[in-house]
């Protein structure tokens, strides 16, 4: 080997400790960047070369070093389970959130729930027993009635606002995924042609992960990696992102809670009608809020609920009408109403009282008098009765109370999930500040020790080129 050879492999290592240092000041610079996988340099040694004629490489030195590529500390398996647990923390997260609200709407216990207004209702009624044919506590009565009803409808409502609230988040969610879905293709372009071109492509890779974690956070689904760089995303078994190309989604179904006879679900806008299997994300969670009311309570938690409003007001009609329409009211009509409601529109929403005034409410039996107040002492005794409404309304209270605290459970178990398998791939991805101070100083010690060899090199260059011949002159 000549010594212009070794001025070569002195510059080989100069150049490799140069990128050494410029990749650790990359990882230093991004220790904080959301997503950022740290980097290596990936090096290997330059051997002698093969021996040409009469020259021998036989105690010849190596050519230096090469670098190779810069290599990124990523790990597919760990990618993987930071995405499951994303699809299955959006999910809980979403139930978890929503329930509670459902529960909240509820406002049980408290002086605004149906139950209190229940108590006052029955209250008000042995009122009316106590002093039959007085108009203050006929009057009592009928304000705690038009309570009960306004309480009633009130719940209602707010399920409804919260089904179609649920509902346009649910559309915006599909529209955000078709967006994030886009982008992985595009970065699946961009990746495959640097790739090619010999570049790397390691913040595009990076950048890609965070899209695909989005999505998994959104509706679940895996990723595969390609040969070439380029990843797919599948979504219910089919591929959502393949190469660069991307399927689109769409939501469809009933818009509102009272239409919900057929599910809302997630669909292929190229496949309409085909409903997609989603295996967890935030659009799982709330098409499964969507669903609509089954007979053995397994449907939606949203339209359960309304189902169970109406049930309560469709009881309370019937058990206070059935009594009501066998007495008289202080005018000796009978067969009178108390309360009703509105063909085709559900009950919990068109509840309401009949009588306008004291003269419609029946408090006596008939034929008993106008001073009688054996039925209003009836009325007043169906709230303590076994299979009264309000048994049946402490019922639906309960299962709520009990839906939304196991959402909330698991949606503490999924987010603890979560962090353990990010700090999983932290482990081995994350940038440690502490390791690049040391890749730092060895790559400066490294570059300064080959700029020594090239000093070196150039001084005995000199030597020969300068000054041989020079001695006895």
């Amino acid at each position: 080997m000549s010594t212009f050879g070794g001025l070569n492999t002195a510059y080989r290592g100069l150049t490799a400790a140069q990128q050494a240092i410029n990749l650790a000041g990359q990882n230093i610079a991004n220790s904080a960047t959301p997503g950022y996988t740290r980097q290596r340099i990936e090096q290997s040694a330059i051997g002698t070369p093969l021996p040409v004629g009469l020259h021998s490489s036989v105690g010849q030195a190596g050519q230096g070093v090469r670098v190779d590529g810069i290599a990124r500390l990523g790990n597919s398996f760990l990618d993987a389970g930071v995405r499951n647990s994303a699809a299955a923390s959006g999910y809980a997260g979403l139930r978890s959130t929503e329930l509670q609200r459902l529960e909240d709407s509820l406002q049980e216990p408290g002086a605004h729930g149906i139950s209190t207004a229940l108590h006052t209702f029955w209250a008000s009624w042995q009122g009316v027993a106590n002093h039959p044919g007085e108009s203050a506590p006929a009057s009592v009565l009928l304000e705690a009635a038009a309570t009960v009803t306004e309480t009633v409808a009130a719940g209602y409502k707010a399920l409804d606002a919260q089904w179609s609230r649920i509902r346009g988040e649910a559309a915006a969610t599909v529209v955000e995924l078709n967006a994030a879905a886009g982008r992985v293709a595009s970065l699946n372009s961009q990746i495959r042609s640097t790739v090619a071109a010999g570049g790397s492509a390691n913040e595009l890779i990076d950048a890609r992960n965070q899209l695909t974690e989005s999505i998994a956070s959104l509706a679940g689904g895996t990723v595969r990696e390609n040969p070439d760089g380029t990843a797919d995303v599948f979504i219910g078994g089919n591929a959502l992102v393949s190469g660069t190309s991307v399927r689109q989604l769409r939501l469809a179904g009933p818009t509102g809670m009272d239409a919900a006879t057929t599910p809302v679900q997630l669909e292929w806008a190229d496949r309409p009608g085909a409903a997609v299997n989603l295996d967890g994300g935030k659009l799982a969670g709330a098409l499964s809020l969507l669903a609509p009311a089954a007979g053995d309570g397994t449907g939606g938690a949203i339209a359960q609920a309304a189902a169970s409003y109406n049930a309560f007001a469709t009881q309370l009609l019937n058990e206070v009408n059935a009594i009501h329409r066998t007495g008289q009211s202080s005018t000796g009509a009978g067969n009178l109403d108390f309360f009703a409601s509105t063909p085709g529109v559900p009950v919990a929403l068109s509840l309401r009282v009949v009588p306008s005034s004291p003269t419609g409410i029946a408090t006596g039996a008939a034929g008993a008098g106008a001073l009688d107040g054996s039925l209003a002492d009836r009325l007043s005794q169906i709230g303590s009765l076994a299979a009264s409404p309000d048994v049946f309304w402490s019922g639906v209270v309960s299962g709520i109370g009990m839906a939304s605290r196991s959402a909330q459970q698991h949606a503490h178990l999924a987010d603890a999930a979560g962090v353990a398998a990010v700090g999983q791939r932290n482990s081995g991805a994350g940038v440690s500040l502490d390791e690049e101070n040391i890749s730092l100083l060895a790559g400066q010690h490294a570059f300064q020790a080959a700029a020594r060899v090239m000093t070196a090199i150039d001084e005995a260059l000199d030597v020969l080129i300068n000054r041989t011949g020079l001695v006895g002159r």
